[in-house]
C-alpha cells in the first residue's frame, strides 16, 4: 500500500477528493445521529420511558447500546461484501440504511401515542443504525486509503474531521433547542428536529457515492472467498491489537456524548454548558485532525497516539476531580473542550494506522470487524456503564477511572502494533 507523491496524478488526486467527500459524508449522518440520541437522552427518556421511574435513563442508554451489540454483525456483513464483490456498492448500502434509521428514530411516536410500541421502534430504528454502522467506517476508511494516492493518514483523517462536524451541529442543536424552545415544546417536537436535519444529508452522500469508481488496489489484489474466515484464521492477532488500540479513541467520543446527561443529572450545571463544550470540541475535532493526520504521516501514526493516550491517562482524574469540585459552566467547558484536544490527537491516525494493519484482500473485513469490537465494548456502551456505575459507587469520579482504564488497555494494544506489527 505504498505509495510517493510522484503517483499523485490530477487525475488520483480529484479521485482522493472525491473520496474524501463521500466517506466524510457517511461519517458525517453516522456521527450525527448518535450524538443527538446521546444529548437528547433525558428527553427520549421522558418521552419513550416514562413509567421506568428511576431505570428510565438505564432504558435509554440500553437502547443506545444494541446500537453497538449489532455493530460488528454489520461489520462483519457489509465488510466482507465490501471486499468480495464492490467498495463502492457497499459504501452505498451503508449510507442508505443508515437514512432509514435515521427517519425512523425522527418519526418515531411516543409512549403517550402508542404505549410500549414506541420504545420497540426506537430500538429497531438503533438496530439499523448499527448494522450499517457497522460496515461503514471500515468500507469507507478502505476506500479512501486506497485511492490516495499519498499522504494517507491525512486523507483519512478527514473521517475523524467529519465527525468534528457533527459534533459541532449536534451540540449546537441542542445548544439552540434548549434555549429558545420552552420545556414544553422540546419535549413534543423540538428533540426530533435534528433528526430531521441529519436525513437531509442522506441523499447528496447517495449521488456522490454512486457515481465512485472502485479503487485500483482492490482490483489488482486476489480476493479471499471468504475474508471473515481468512480474518479470522490468519489475523485474529493484529483483531485483538487494532480493537485494543481504538480505546481511548472511542471512549473520548462517547465521555463528550455522555457530559449533557451527567451535567443535568449529577452536577446539577444547566444543559446548555455541556452543549456549548461539544460545540467547542466539534470545532477542534475538525481544525485539528487534518493537522495532526498530518503530522501522522511524517512522524508516525503510532506514536503520535501513544502521546495522546498518555495525556488521556495522566489528565483524567484531576480534570473531573476539578469538575466536581467547582461544578460551573466555565469548567466544563474547558474540560470538555481538553477531552477534544485528546480526542483529536488519538483518533485522527486511527483510520490510517488500521489500514495498515491488514492485506487489501481482507481489509474492509478486518477494518470493520475490529473497529466495531472496539468501538461496541470499549466505547458504546459507555453511557450505559457510566450510568449504572454512578449508581452503584455514588462517585462522581468513577467515569475518570473508566477513562483511565481504557487508556491503559489502548497503550497496550499500541506496544503490540509498534512491536510485533512493527507500524510506527
Amino acid at each position: 500500500m505504498t505509495t510517493t507523491a510522484s503517483q499523485a496524478t490530477p487525475e488520483r488526486l480529484a479521485a482522493a477528493r472525491k473520496a474524501v467527500i463521500s466517506s466524510s459524508i457517511g461519517a458525517a449522518l453516522e456521527w450525527f445521529d448518535i450524538i443527538v440520541y446521546a444529548s437528547f437522552a433525558v428527553v427520549i427518556t421522558q418521552n419513550f420511558f416514562p413509567d421506568a421511574g428511576e431505570y428510565g435513563l438505564l432504558y435509554t442508554f440500553a437502547t443506545f447500546a444494541t446500537t453497538y451489540l449489532i455493530r460488528p454483525l454489520g461489520g462483519m456483513i457489509l465488510g466482507s461484501y465490501a471486499d468480495r464483490f464492490s467498495r463502492k456498492n457497499a459504501l452505498t448500502l451503508t449510507l442508505l440504511l443508515m437514512m432509514v434509521g435515521t427517519l425512523l428514530m425522527a418519526l418515531a411516536p411516543t409512549y403517550d401515542m402508542v404505549g410500549v410500541w414506541g420504545g420497540v421502534i426506537i430500538l429497531l430504528s438503533r438496530l439499523i443504525q448499527g448494522f450499517s454502522a457497522g460496515g461503514e467506517f471500515g468500507t469507507a476508511t478502505t476506500f479512501l486509503i486506497e485511492t490516495a494516492p499519498h499522504k494517507k493518514m491525512f486523507y483519512a483523517s478527514w473521517q475523524v474531521a467529519a465527525q468534528g462536524v457533527s459534533m459541532f451541529l449536534a451540540s449546537a442543536f441542542g445548544f439552540a433547542l434548549y434555549s429558545l424552545l420552552s420545556e414544553e415544546d422540546l419535549y413534543a417536537w423540538g428533540w426530533r428536529v435534528p433528526f430531521f436535519v441529519g436525513i437531509l444529508i442522506g441523499p447528496v452522500g447517495l449521488y456522490i457515492r454512486m457515481r465512485l469508481a472502485e479503487p485500483e488496489e482492490l482490483s489488482d489484489a486476489t480476493r479471499e472467498r471468504s475474508p471473515l474466515v481468512a480474518v479470522f484464521r490468519d489475523h485474529w492477532g493484529r483483531l485483538l491489537a487494532g480493537s485494543a488500540v481504538i480505546g481511548v479513541a472511542t471512549i473520548s467520543v462517547y465521555m463528550i456524548l455522555y457530559m449533557p446527561t451527567f451535567a443535568i443529572t449529577y452536577l446539577e450545571i444547566p444543559p446548555m454548558a455541556a452543549y456549548l463544550g461539544g460545540v467547542v470540541s466539534g470545532i477542534i475535532t475538525l481544525v485539528g485532525a487534518p493537522f495532526v493526520g498530518h503530522l501522522a504521516d511524517r512522524v508516525g501514526a503510532a506514536r503520535v497516539m501513544t502521546w495522546a493516550a498518555v495525556a488521556a491517562l495522566v489528565l483524567a482524574f484531576p480534570l473531573f476531580q476539578l469538575m466536581v469540585s467547582l461544578r460551573s459552566v466555565a469548567v466544563l467547558i474547558v474540560v470538555i473542550a481538553l477531552l477534544g484536544i485528546i480526542m483529536a490527537c488519538y483518533f485522527a491516525p486511527l483510520p490510517g494506522l488500521l489500514s495498515n494493519l491488514f492485506p487489501a484482500k481482507v481489509r474492509g473485513t478486518g477494518l470493520s470487524v475490529t473497529y466495531n469490537v472496539g468501538v461496541t465494548v470499549l466505547g458504546g456502551i459507555a453511557p450505559l456503564v457510566l450510568t449504572w456505575l454512578l449508581d452503584v459507587t455514588d462517585s462522581l469520579q468513577t467515569p475518570s477511572i473508566y477513562y483511565m482504564a481504557i487508556a491503559v488497555l489502548s497503550l497496550v494494544g499500541l506496544y503490540f502494533v509498534r512491536k510485533r506489527y512493527r507500524l510506527r
